[in-house]
């Protein structure tokens, strides 16, 4: 609760927010504070009446969002004080990247640290002034500036030096400029792959935590760009460097297996939450976002291709579990996040972190009271394995607000075999009595209060899940996880995209029963371009319907249109025709998503090979000298750009499969190369019923046939192929791998 004013929280419908269908801005309707969206009428009302623009950025799911609307815009007297000295503009990160990208890159400049809730105070031009993460109410709040003090000092200084304040801002604007601007011009040369190879892979050796995996110290964060990375060395060493390479694959295993054991993982509803705040993967921050599970749902099962151990293969089919059950909606798409956040009881005054996700050491003995042989119940069983403690296993230094006392986050200790060994039992009965506890407790969970789900449905996030799902379809031959990642390209497709002017919305809404991108949709962003491209290519990948491509290079057209940088190289992240956006800025990192600079480079790779486009390929080189020198001094900064310069290098490997359409012989070479780890392949089928755009594209595809009346394989690099063959032993000899 705020202290000096009373809060208010209404049903009514107080604000312009409650005409959006974000719903983040739709969480701040009731609020007193008199918010706009980012606009136009925002930007004339701050012209007109000459006040700063409070601009307050979060998103639906964001803990401290909530910490600081309960204390400080629900707060009568702070939306008094907002109200009479600003034009306050609340924006959904998520919605318009855009805007929280130019801000943020401020913040970090000037704080030397960013985050959620972004607070900045800016001109009547919108250009920076001051700003912040998160504020307290007052003073005597965690050792910060309190929220009214800073408004107060910001609107007398408003009014007393308007005229220096401004220009102050305008400095600072120029200064960011200046800095965003001096991007390099493309250099000479590659970078050389070898090199920019081992130097990542010694600066992820040095920061890998031996005991707990991971490549940080906590908070750890999933970072699935560096199991990418760490797989295709792997790949592209294991017959020369051997020992480099199979270090890479310890380090990326390891680190999955503790991920998957650990308290980010919900062994209950499935799924993983958003990063661990201690070093051992326990104590989660609870939220879960669709672009990690995306993500990990292909890195799971690219670990299941290369080494097919079946825990690989069950956090997969876990993953995609809690996503189609939980996060898509009827129509196709997956929905954004759910949130940290919710009532432990239906009951209760206020939301706890991890509510829906912990237990008590009575509950669990309540639940589980069944018993397996003699004095043994299912909660002895189900204690030991994960860890439970009568008094709660959550570090105190993991709980400084002490929402997680006398809770269990669960996390597995010990192995089934060592669980089934404590107790006399064997493993079969162990995994039997476990599986048992997680239904009767996911049942139990239901009865709970539910976090807020963000129904919102984003391109780029939607992208990343096609990807997931593609791979794991192919990696465990499973025609469930094709199947949804065909219905949500379908999806993009339908609701997200307009084929008159070739444009990809980024995002759309549940609206009454149906989708709607709103009355002035939002214009795709790089990211959402590059990701769908890439969910596109794989999903081409595993089920061969030409289409795909041909949507994807229509994606590829439009993005190299909007995007392109034509002096300086490599994409921006805008378009640069919203005049409101000061900064028109270029990612240049891997983060939670990878950087659609790293992401293009190796669609273009793909695509200039799928489609014998040359430009495409000059554009994947031209952003690699563009990023020369983080690639060759900071590759850890951009591991997924690394993986496309192996990927340029090697030249993809084209596996042509020419057969009847559904036939026995055909459908066993599909599989062979599906089950296979071949990172630099591509996989193109001649079989009469979807092939007549790649034939049109890569004439050399017309010449081969079947052998002797067999499906045949060829093994192509370059447009050259090796001699063809006709089964799966001679397919795998060809290809170089193990059967």
């Amino acid at each position: 609760m705020a202290s000096g004013g009373v809060t208010s929280k209404s049903n009514e419908k107080r604000n312009r927010l409650s005409k959006e269908l974000s719903p983040y801005l739709l969480q701040h309707a009731s609020n007193p504070v008199d918010w706009y969206p980012w606009g136009q009428e925002a930007f004339d009302k701050a012209k007109l009446e000459n006040k700063l623009i409070f601009l307050s950025v979060g998103y639906s799911t964001c803990h401290w969002c909530h910490v600081m609307e309960r204390e400080s815009f629900e707060n009568e007297e702070i939306g008094r004080i907002l109200n009479e000295n600003f034009v306050s503009i609340k924006v959904d990160r998520e919605e318009r990247p855009d805007v929280d990208r130019v801000y943020m890159t401020f913040i970090q400049a000037t704080v030397g640290g960013g985050g959620w809730p972004m607070s900045v105070w800016l001109t009547p031009e919108l250009k920076p002034l001051f700003g912040g993460t998160y504020f307290p109410p007052d003073d005597r709040y965690y050792g910060r500036p309190g929220f009214k003090t800073v408004l107060t000092s910001l609107a007398e200084q408003w009014k007393t030096k308007g005229p220096v304040l401004k220009e102050q801002s305008s400095v600072i604007l120029r200064t960011l400029q200046e800095g965003t601007s001096a991007s390099e011009a493309p250099g000479q040369s590659l970078p050389d792959v070898k090199d920019c190879t081992e130097k990542l892979y010694y600066q992820l050796e040095r920061s890998f935590d031996q005991e707990d995996g991971g490549f940080s110290k906590e908070p750890k964060f999933p970072q699935p760009v560096n199991f990418n990375f760490l797989f295709r060395l792997y790949a592209k060493y294991k017959d020369s460097f051997s020992d480099m390479a199979n270090s890479s694959l310890e380090m990326a295993t390891f680190t999955l297996n503790k991920m998957a054991k650990g308290g980010i993982f919900d062994h209950i509803s499935k799924g993983f939450h958003r990063y661990s705040t201690d070093a051992v993967w326990h104590v989660p921050h609870f939220e879960k976002m669709l672009y990690d599970q995306g993500q990990l749902l292909f890195s799971y099962a690219e670990a299941y291709q290369i080494t097919k151990q079946d825990e690989f293969a069950e956090v997969v089919r876990d993953i995609a579990e809690y996503t189609m059950r939980d996060l898509l909606n009827p129509c196709g798409g997956f929905y954004s996040a759910e949130d940290a956040d919710s009532l432990p009881t239906a009951e209760s005054p206020e939301k706890k972190e991890g509510a829906f996700c912990v237990w008590t050491y009575q509950q669990i003995q309540d639940i589980l009271q069944e018993k397996v042989k003699d004095n043994l119940s299912l909660a002895q069983i189900f204690c030991y394995h994960f860890n439970i403690k009568e008094k709660g296993n959550v570090n105190p230094m993991q709980d400084p607000h002490d929402e997680l006392l006398n809770q269990n986050v669960l996390i597995v200790k010990d192995s089934v075999e060592e669980t089934a060994q404590k107790f006399s039992l064997n493993p079969v009965e162990v995994k039997d009595v476990l599986e048992k506890c997680r239904t009767l407790l996911y049942k139990e969970r239901q009865n709970r209060p539910r976090p807020h789900l963000d129904d919102k449905i984003v391109a780029a996030w939607n992208g990343l899940m096609i990807s997931g799902l593609s791979k794991a379809g192919q990696a465990l031959g499973e025609s469930l996880f094709v199947d949804q990642a065909v219905k949500t390209a379908s999806f993009l497709q339908s609701h997200m995209y307009d084929k008159t002017s070739s444009t990809l919305y980024r995002t759309s809404y549940v609206e009454k029963d149906s989708i709607s991108t709103g009355s002035s949709p939002i214009e795709g962003f790089v990211d959402d371009y590059a990701y769908v491209i890439r969910g596109l290519l794989d999903l081409y990948e595993v089920c061969q319907d030409e289409q795909w491509v041909q949507w994807a290079e229509e994606l590829q057209e439009r993005q190299n249109a909007l995007f392109w940088d034509s002096e300086g190289g490599a994409y921006f992240s805008n378009s640069g025709r919203d005049a409101s956006i000061v900064l028109r800025l270029k990612d240049d990192q891997d983060g939670a998503e990878p950087c659609p600079n790293s992401v293009s480079v190796s669609n273009l790779v793909r695509l200039g090979a799928l489609l014998n486009n040359q430009d495409y390929t000059e554009k994947a080189v031209t952003i690699l000298k563009v990023f020369y020198e983080r690639l060759t001094k900071i590759p850890i900064a951009i591991p997924e750009m690394v993986c496309g310069l192996i990927l340029l290098q090697d030249t993809p490997k084209q596996i042509v499969l020419v057969g009847d359409p559904n036939s026995d012989d055909l459908t066993a070479l599909k599989n062979c190369v599906a089950k296979h780890y071949l990172p630099n392949k591509i996989t193109i089928t001649c079989d009469g019923t979807s092939d007549k755009f790649m034939k049109a594209k890569l004439e050399f595809l017309n010449s081969l046939t079947k052998k002797d009346g067999k499906a045949t394989a060829y093994v192509c690099e370059n447009y050259t192929c090796d001699l063809p063959v006709t089964s799966v032993a001679d397919l795998e000899r060809v290809l170089k791998v193990n059967p």
